[in-house]
């Protein structure tokens, strides 16, 4: 069977791979806007395929305690934080009070029509006047001190400032918080440069398109893990073999799905046909944009980029190189024929060379 890879252009990588009843190429969507972090995704690869636990390490990273993709993490959930300016993206912070004024109006609907207020002795049910007298106490804002120097005895528990964080300036200053999170994999690249340096052929493209480790073949080399454009392949502490994600080959083989996508509870995780995922990701995509989210981008889905497209590509809502993901990622294996023609070349010119100098001493 051929090693299932090229060096150019697009291709449908099970038919070169030899197989000639291949149906269509299946992989992974992951829409990152949908995801919420939750890490079933995570548990439920180590769990179908009996993936060694790797303890429980305090990286500093936000929730993550994984850190990246490893031999014993074939998925990892990433957790960006990020400071975001309200004014940065005004859909979806635009229901939220800035300023005394926005205060005041909100104390006075509270009062006015859900009479919330009307346990407090400062504030009789429905008094729009008190209400807003209220809001602009010292504090500018609703509820503005912890210790109820208003004498509303209305507070906003567990802030220690004089109002919620942000809340007491105006929108052009004001600061949010957001996670960007994602649920990283092996691409199961078109163009793998894994399959063109695996001396041993553990490497195998399978008949849905993917590329798997054949463990009980792997000679532990780790010339895939070097040339891997992503850094996904990675070698077993104690084992010394090349382990990844297989997407679940033996649950694709059973007309299932791999266990991630289905552990997903947002369905972040969107597993079919590639062409089909492919088109689904670009209305999300449009989707999002007229929602106001002109960030929102796919990754690796381009069939012409540097590693001939991404069997499990994703919707991003940054730049890839703040989901740690390369930019522009490329087939390590692209410059070889080159660069063996030209070692060939060599080899003829010194042996030439070595041969005209022999050929001229004897003389």
């Amino acid at each position: 069977m051929p090693d299932g890879n090229s060096l150019y252009g697009p291709l449908d990588p099970a038919p070169d791979a030899g197989w000639t009843a291949a149906g269509p190429r299946m992989g992974f969507f992951t829409d990152t806007s949908v995801c919420i972090g939750c890490k079933a995704c995570e548990v439920a690869c180590k769990e179908w395929n009996a993936v060694p636990e790797s303890g429980f390490d305090l990286l500093g990273m936000s929730y993550d305690n994984t850190g990246a993709l490893t031999a014993n993490s074939w998925r990892h959930v990433a957790f960006v934080e990020q400071p975001v300016p309200a004014g940065h993206r005004t859909a979806p912070f635009a229901g939220n009070p800035t300023g005394a004024s926005a205060g005041a109006t909100s104390a006075a609907v509270a009062a006015g029509t859900t009479g919330t207020t009307g346990t407090d002795p400062g504030v009789p049910p429905g008094d729009a006047d008190a209400a807003a007298r209220m809001a602009t106490a010292p504090g500018g804002t609703v509820g503005a001190s912890a210790g109820d120097a208003a004498g509303t005895g209305i507070r906003f528990l567990g802030m220690p400032g004089a109002a919620p964080p942000g809340r007491d300036t105006g929108v052009e200053t004001r600061t949010d918080f957001r996670w960007l999170m994602m649920s990283d994999v092996c691409k199961h690249c078109t163009h793998a440069a894994c399959l063109d340096v695996c001396p041993t052929g553990s490497l195998f493209r399978t008949e849905f398109g993917t590329v798997v480790v054949q463990e009980d073949i792997c000679n532990g080399c780790g010339y895939c893990i070097s040339a891997c454009p992503y850094g996904v392949i990675d070698q077993r502490r104690g084992d010394g073999r090349a382990w990844k994600c297989t997407l679940c080959y033996d649950r694709l083989g059973a007309g299932m799905t791999p266990a991630c996508a289905q552990a997903c509870p947002t369905e972040s995780i969107q597993y079919g046909p590639l062409d089909e995922l492919r088109e689904r990701a670009a209305q999300r995509v449009a989707t999002l944009h007229d929602r106001g989210v002109p960030e929102a981008r796919l990754y690796g889905h381009d069939p012409t980029d540097g590693v001939g497209g991404d069997g499990a590509f994703f919707l991003l809502l940054d730049e890839p190189e703040v989901y740690g993901l390369p930019p522009d990622p490329v087939v390590t294996t692209r410059d070889l024929p080159r660069m063996w023609r030209r070692a060939g070349l060599a080899a003829l010119a010194m042996t030439a060379a070595a041969v005209a100098a022999f050929v001229g001493g004897s003389s």
